[in-house]
């Protein structure tokens, strides 16, 4: 580690600056397999993975059948398949967490969406429930695990992207607040006694209401984790949702119900539920009670009523849950744990398939039940499926849709590989503004040659940005042509070209910014994004803007070169591109936003860099004062510092986390921190400069 890298002084700057199986479905259902996944433990919840098939049967409709497949797939190393979860690394008192690793497909271990109810969460259950899935995201993800946290009452906005980020992903649980217009109250079991018929059927109604539009939103996520890799699961954190109406009718929740489950099932996802009410009194409190309640037998039958409301609110958390093979949680404080035992319970299963019947195929619902000959265990299925065969879905064909596929995929389409970097920034005259760098390589692109030698392409580029309520809050859509001479066609050939946006941010906020790129001749289409938290500078707080990378260092010498002659920039190791080579100096500029100040003017800042691969930190730099006195805009010093990348650094991926703390701020809110991922590359191998020949001798 010695000769990994050397970190030079800061300066003041004033000018600007394994998923084990992925593509293994968990349920198919064709007109020649029927394939259903179950989940088996002990009476301990440790899970299971050494059964044979000759422990299982399955019954369709309430006849055997014959089991024609049978495997075991685990989604993590033996470890974590077997019950151990790797700890968290110790790090300091409201220290940020680390940066992540690069989203790798093959990688990613298990996908979960969780969705936050706010159509039915009450003020208390919600505050709850943010500590809950704080803790759970510090504590419980591990690496290779994709999370997102969604909303029932938004769109499709930054809070439903997903990551593995653990700094996003507590950025999207900060900004879940409770919803009034929701049909949660302040408290779980508010209300009064004393409530009319009227107001009682007004309550039913919106109920169920309310109970569609949840089942609505989690039927878009479910449709979106179809053709994502890794074990997957959708886990709803609701005050409850019930089936049956107060006149005794189910037929629209439990219809809908029935079409979400088939779907998910289809889909492979897996449906946990969780009751953010936790383990309740159901006592009438004081501050509910009304006129009737200095009446004993009103109040005992108020209880009564509250009680059968309570386990009613139950039976459709249970029914999603049951009917998918996953887990109900209810009656426990613990929400932070029972998250956890979701990621537990999706670290192995068992797929069992047969040969379905001719009139399986009847589009009626079949019931499905597998069952376990060896006793002391519990196995947990799906339970069903309607009778219609998977259907390949077709290409999409029309522009919209190839580009609107490409920008929900969490990973990006690679058809034309790009390479987006946002970075957030602040001045006096323009206020926030964030700053974004499509890099394009270019050599998927068809071109063609005019009769004057240009090379032309025709390019879409759509960029969206998305708040955290759903709502686009800027958008980019054009058809562009580019017309590259010789030269620079093949300059952009080797070096890509990096389309600029620069766009004004009205508030704070969490936004997910997305971008595609598609070839009109030959419709190959690139996709890419990014989050981006633009904190709040009204408050005063500590603040930092993005980090922009780029090389202190000239490309190097090429062979033959003479000593002394300069040679250009390398065009990659710039804030869009961020690829290196060993022995270069990477520059890292920032902005440092409302540090403090002494009586003398001056600040007390301390900078610590970091370097971060696979979430493992390899490199730790010295903590360097920083304090520029006088400095012209006090709220907005400028600084930077570089890194030699030494020969022992290993090829790959990268990240630099740069820690600022204000010596001079308040407690919890003197530490800021930005990261920015980088890739290190071996300098090209050094070739011998031929030497003139000695002269022959007469």
């Amino acid at each position: 580690m010695k000769k990994l890298l050397c970190l030079a002084t800061l300066y003041c700057a004033l000018t600007g600056f394994a998923q084990q199986n992925p593509a293994e479905p968990t349920i198919r259902i064709t007109v020649n397999l029927v394939q259903v996944d179950a989940v088996v433990t002990d009476s301990k919840g440790k899970l299971i993975g050494d059964l044979k098939a000759s422990d299982f049967e399955i019954l369709q409709d309430g006849k055997p059948q014959k089991i024609q497949s049978f495997s075991y797939v685990r989604t993590g190393p033996d470890a974590l398949a077997a019950g151990a979860v790797k700890q968290p690394v110790k790090r300091a008192k409201n220290a940020p967490p680390p940066p992540p690793s690069k989203v790798d497909p093959r990688k990613i271990r298990r996908t979960v969406a969780i969705v936050v109810d706010d159509l039915s969460l009450s003020w208390e259950s919600m505050a709850q429930a943010q500590q809950a899935m704080k803790k759970f995201i510090e504590q419980k993800v591990q690496p290779g695990d994709l999370v997102a946290i969604v909303r029932t009452g938004a769109g499709m906005g930054a809070l439903q992207s997903f990551t593995t980020d653990k700094t996003q992903m507590l950025a999207a649980v900060a900004r879940v607040k409770w919803n009034p217009l929701g049909r949660g109250r302040v408290s779980a079991f508010g209300g009064s006694d004393d409530e009319d018929e009227g107001a009682a059927a007004i309550d039913d109604f919106r109920d169920r209401i309310y109970s569609v539009g949840t089942l609505g939103a989690i039927n878009y996520v479910v449709n979106g984790l179809k053709d994502l890799p890794g074990r997957k699961s959708v886990v709803v954190v609701s005050d409850g949702m019930r089936i049956f109406d107060a006149s005794g009718n189910s037929d629209r929740v439990l219809d809908t119900m029935r079409r979400l489950t088939d779907l998910a099932n289809r889909a492979s996802v897996v449906i946990y539920t969780l009751d953010a009410r936790g383990l309740p009194t159901l006592n009438i409190g004081a501050a509910e009670r009304g006129p009737r309640s200095s009446n004993p037998m009103a109040m005992s039958e108020a209880m009564n009523r509250r009680k059968d409301e309570y386990f009613e609110s139950q039976n459709g958390l249970n029914y999603l849950a049951a009917e998918t093979g996953g887990i109900f949680f209810h009656d426990s404080n613990d929400l932070a744990g029972s998250l956890g035992k979701v990621l537990e319970d999706q670290s192995g299963y068992y797929l069992l398939g047969y040969s379905p019947s001719g009139e399986t195929f009847n589009r009626k619902f079949h019931k499905i039940q597998v069952r376990l000959k060896k006793p002391g265990y519990k196995i947990r299925s799906r339970h069903g499926f309607l009778g219609i065969p998977d259907e390949s879905r077709p290409a999409p064909r029309t522009r919209q849709q190839q580009i609107g596929i490409a920008l929900m995929s969490p990973f990006g389409s690679s058809g034309v590989p790009l390479r987006l970097t946002t970075l957030f920034s602040d001045n006096l005259k323009l206020g926030s503004f964030v700053t974004s760098m499509l890099h394009i390589d270019i050599k998927p692109l068809k071109f063609m040659e005019d009769a004057d030698g240009w090379k032309k392409a025709q390019v879409d580029i759509t960029v969206l940005t998305f708040g955290d309520n759903g709502v686009p809050v800027d958008q980019t859509d054009k058809q562009f042509t580019l017309r590259l001479k010789a030269e620079m066609y093949d300059h952009a050939m080797k070096n890509g070209l990096v389309y600029t946006i620069h766009h004004p941010i009205k508030k704070p906020g969490a936004y997910q910014l997305r971008a595609a790129v598609r070839d009109v001749n030959t419709e190959v289409i690139g996709s890419a994004s990014q989050f981006i938290d633009v904190p709040d500078l009204n408050k005063g707080r500590l603040a930092m803007s993005g980090l922009f990378l780029r090389t202190n260092s000239p490309k190097p010498q090429a062979a033959g070169q003479a000593e002394g002659q300069q040679s250009m920039e390398d065009p990659r190791a710039n804030p869009a591109v961020r690829t290196f080579q060993h022995g270069q100096q990477m520059l890292y500029l920032f902005q440092v936003i409302n540090a403090k100040q002494d009586p003398e003017k001056k600040a007390d800042l301390d900078i610590q860099a970091l370097l971060f691969r696979d979430g493992e930190k390899v490199f730790e730099g010295k903590h360097l004062p920083f304090g520029p006195k006088d400095p012209p805009d006090p709220k907005h010093l400028f600084a930077g510092g570089q890194l030699r990348l030494g020969n022992d650094l290993s090829p790959g991926d990268y990240q630099l986390q740069v820690l600022v703390m204000d010596k001079l701020g308040k407690p919890k809110q003197n530490l800021t921190a930005q990261w920015m991922d980088f890739v290190v590359e071996p300098a090209p191998p050094k070739q011998a400069v031929p030497q003139p020949a000695a002269a022959e001798k007469k």
